[in-house]
């Protein structure tokens, strides 16, 4: 799925990677156009939107932390900045925008604000004890509505790697856009379209560091250029297909995988069930779900059966459980747990052993 390796809370500001044009130089007044602040507040509690517990996650590697709990990206042609109140609720700024209004609408698909995660995280605490006593901790951990394209290309950058270097290749992609602006010292583009990322090469790629994803970057944007009525239509379109369906549609796209395909299923095709199975997700299952499996090496069909075994258990919103419990065992979360806490089956198993002794 992501890496576990320790996400960071805000990364280098000027990425080690050789930039290659932007499509759009950035204009020096530009920096001066942009409004000054002024916070709205997008009437969600922290309980159904926590940004520490949702952007630097392994989500999406575009988001970056412009504040104490403050976050700042781009979507489309829209720089915003959210951020906690002093009373959790979540605030927005917008930078730079055609349209505020415009702005607002995409921010809110963009959060999937339709779905509650009270009933959700209700719903999966009534049967499983485990969720709910991680949910008294990690509330308003929420999965987002990407475009399809950006997430695509983020996750054809994750194979085999680690958050700090995917955000830097995920950088590089992201400088190719039309400049947006400048916030606290992090430059902010609109993400390239399909026509701009297919004038980069792969030796241009592999240059600034992609290594073999330079093939399946470049690979995959010809392949959904040559798709009828565009790729990003294409993409979008998947939305509406069932989930094996979507997966079988993904993988036939260069460097894509069950894994990845799994993972953008999730976070850009309002495919709410899908179970992005790595290794990390294999311990959780075994650890709790498929006891009886632990030591075993994991499988494609070994993954099909994890991925049956969470929806099983959770139903149609099962990827959105499997985050919650994939984020509650990332290092740099861990630390929001009590020293003293265990979940509920730790204290039983406890139990048991004790009184076998």
């Amino acid at each position: 799925m992501y890496s576990l390796n320790n996400p960071l809370s805000k990364m280098s500001k000027r990425p080690k990677l050789t930039p290659l044009p932007p499509s759009t130089p950035p204009n020096p007044q530009t920096l001066h156009r942009l409004k000054p602040p002024k916070w709205a507040p997008l009437n969600l509690s922290q309980s159904e939107l926590s940004l520490p517990l949702t952007f630097p996650t392994g989500q999406t590697f575009r988001w970056k932390q412009t504040a104490p709990l403050q976050y700042t990206g781009t979507l489309g042609p829209h720089l915003i900045s959210l951020k906690h109140h002093q009373d959790g609720g979540v605030y927005y700024h917008i930078h730079h925008s055609p349209s505020d209004s415009a702005a607002k609408s995409v921010l809110l698909d963009f959060l999937n604000v339709r779905i509650s995660l009270a009933e959700l995280w209700g719903t999966f605490s009534s049967s499983d004890s485990r969720f709910a006593e991680l949910a008294k901790y990690f509330a308003g951990a929420r999965v987002l509505r990407q475009d399809p394209v950006e997430c695509l290309v983020q996750f054809l950058c994750s194979s085999n790697n680690n958050i700090g270097r995917i955000t830097k290749m995920v950088d590089f992609v992201s400088g190719l856009g039309t400049y947006l602006g400048e916030v606290e010292g992090f430059e902010f583009h609109e993400f390239p379209s399909l026509e701009r990322l297919a004038m980069v090469t792969e030796v241009e790629l592999r240059t600034a560091g992609f290594g073999y994803r330079a093939k399946y970057i470049t690979g995959t944007v010809d392949a959904l250029q040559s798709k009828p009525g565009g790729g990003a239509e294409w993409l979008m379109s998947l939305r509406k297909l069932e989930l094996q369906e979507a997966i079988d549609a993904l993988c036939t796209l260069p460097g894509v995988g069950p894994k990845v395909a799994a993972c953008i299923a999730l976070f850009s095709l309002d495919q709410h069930h899908a179970i992005p199975v790595d290794t990390h997700v294999w311990k959780i299952a075994t650890r709790y779900l498929l006891p009886e499996l632990a030591g075993a090496r994991l499988t494609p069909k070994l993954c099909s059966r994890v991925a049956e075994a969470f929806v099983s258990k959770y139903g149609e919103y099962a990827g959105w459980a499997q985050t919650l419990l994939f984020i509650a065992e990332l290092p740099s979360q861990k630390a929001i747990l009590p020293s003293n806490s265990c979940t509920i089956k730790e204290k039983n198993s406890a139990k048991r052993k004790s009184r076998e002794a």
